[in-house]
């Protein structure tokens, strides 16, 4: 199962459009001896039109892989481009523009403004931007995600999953390229969390958008396409089609950050049969954006 170290890149093969794509993607933090890399010569394809999630163990470079594809983050090296653009080395303003008009976001804390109604804070993006919305799609995408009854309703009038409906609606709204969805169930039950994993399966299948999910859920990861499992910066497996209990066995590889090897093959002695849901070590100083204070050495999700 475990892709080549030598792979030139990682995701889709054949002739499947790109949605992104990343060559050589480095991204360190700190110089000297107390430098981290958190994505060490990342290559990797984003197919079109699918639903790719990323996984791995804590810091291991999930987000800032996200955060670098999506020009929320810049590049220590290495390129980025989203559909034939390439946007390393675009100014603050052009990435600003670039993220506002063709990328949807959803994060785990919704981000919703509390005195808008529902109905305002999906197209707020497009409001800001002064843009028309185009009125057919939006209504598409209120009436898939079941959003009909709750356009007048304010956030805390929302349960936490219709909230989250109202985030995915806000990032579907501009019709974007790509959608990155940072832990988007993290804050919600098993129901509710389970419904927003539909509704963005169901914009793949039925809306035609492309889905990258950052999560530690393998029932979540079995909604998706294709896994992307990284360690130590560097995507070390290819999942097609995965299931719940196939990206469970898989993490149990990698229970902790360090018990892996570059070519994804657990280290000798590494506690592949420790639970899964167990905080990983982790290796982050303070100030990387990883680090987490909570635990004797840092080791949040990244």
């Amino acid at each position: 199962m475990s892709t080549p170290a030598t792979a030139p890149t990682h995701g889709p093969s054949g002739d499947v459009p790109i949605a992104a794509r990343a060559r050589a993607l480095t991204k360190a933090y700190g110089s000297g001896e107390t430098a981290v890399r958190a994505l060490d010569g990342v290559d990797v394809d984003i197919a079109r039109g699918r639903f790719t999630a990323v996984m791995g163990p804590s810091g291991s470079g999930k987000s800032t892989l996200m955060h670098c594809l999506a020009g929320l983050d810049t590049v220590s090296a290495g390129r980025v481009w989203l559909g034939d653009t390439e946007i390393t080395g675009l100014r603050d303003r052009e990435l600003t523009r670039l993220r506002r008009d063709r990328i949807g976001f959803m994060f785990q804390a919704f981000n919703l403004l509390p005195t808008l109604t529902a109905a305002e804070n999906i197209t707020l993006p497009m409001d800001i931007a002064g843009r028309r919305p185009d009125r057919e799609w939006v209504e598409r995408v209120i009436d898939t995600l079941g959003l009909r009854d709750r356009l007048r309703h304010r956030p805390a009038q929302l349960s936490g999953g219709q909230q989250q409906r109202v985030a995915c609606a806000r990032a579907l709204a501009s019709r974007p390229e790509l959608i990155f969805a940072d832990e988007p169930t993290g804050n919600l039950d098993s129901r509710a969390g389970a419904e927003v994993l539909g509704f963005l399966r169901e914009a793949v299948d039925g809306l035609g958008q492309t889905v990258v999910m950052v999560t530690h859920d393998p029932g979540a990861a079995a909604h998706s396409d294709l896994v992307l499992y990284l360690a130590d910066g560097r995507i070390v497996d290819v999942m097609p089609d995965p299931t719940a209990q196939a990206v469970l066995e898989r993490m149990r590889l990698f229970a902790g950050s360090g018990d892996l090897r570059r070519d994804g093959r657990a280290r000798e002695g590494a506690p592949g049969d420790r639970d899964p849901g167990a905080r990983p070590r982790a290796g982050h100083p303070p100030g990387h954006p990883d680090h987490d204070d909570r635990a004797p050495g840092p080791g949040r999700e990244s």
